[in-house]
């Protein structure tokens, strides 16, 4: 019997809004989702409500609401949506995540202060617990934060850790390393 393909959900930044970022189609979603596509998995990737601020309590519903996530789910989070896959774990069961320049403090940003993401202590283990795998891309370039921040998440998650010396913050338009990692958790 062939196991049932996942629902793979991509989950933008908050790159300042629509005009400069922050949407369904950013960067190398395009790519990942024709490559998802061909590999027969359903794939939604939507601009999600709020994108300047990507709040945590309107983050949060929509993913389950709007775009379905569930047991059978990957999400797929750069930046602030790697952020919401993980708080949405912590509540959540999926089947895993991939978080593409991730970080765990507010990194002194107003901005992401007022995402409500930071204002309670992560709860690692349940993150983990409600999740079979979670993969991790984090580049030492990274221009937002120190790459002690990506390093954190990985000891505290044990992710499957891609690290790249320079890929700055993934804004490139082909991922082929991402999709090769999911298609290795899906065989």
């Amino acid at each position: 019997m062939e196991k049932t393909k996942p629902n793979i959900i991509l989950i933008h930044g908050n790159n300042g809004g629509e005009a400069e970022g922050g949407r369904g189609d950013d960067y190398w979603f395009p790519y990942a989702v024709q490559e998802f596509e061909k590999m027969g998995c359903k794939v939604t990737a939507k601009t999600f409500p709020d994108p300047c601020v990507a709040s945590s309590s309107i983050w949060l519903p929509f993913i389950k609401n709007e775009c379905s996530a569930n047991e059978n789910s990957i999400l797929i989070g750069h930046s602030s949506g790697a952020i919401a896959a993980m708080r949405y774990a912590e509540n959540n069961k999926i089947l895993g995540s991939v978080l593409v320049g991730t970080y765990h403090s507010d990194i002194g940003d107003e901005n992401e202060r007022q995402s409500g993401y930071f204002e309670n202590p992560w709860d690692w283990d349940v993150i983990k617990k409600n999740q079979k795998w979670i993969i991790q891309f984090s580049s030492e370039d990274d221009p937002y934060f120190s790459f002690e921040e990506p390093m954190f998440v990985y000891e505290k998650l044990n992710t499957e850790l891609h690290k790249f010396e320079d890929r700055g913050h993934f804004f490139n338009l082909e991922f082929p390393e991402l999709v090769e990692a999911v298609k290795q958790k899906l065989i």
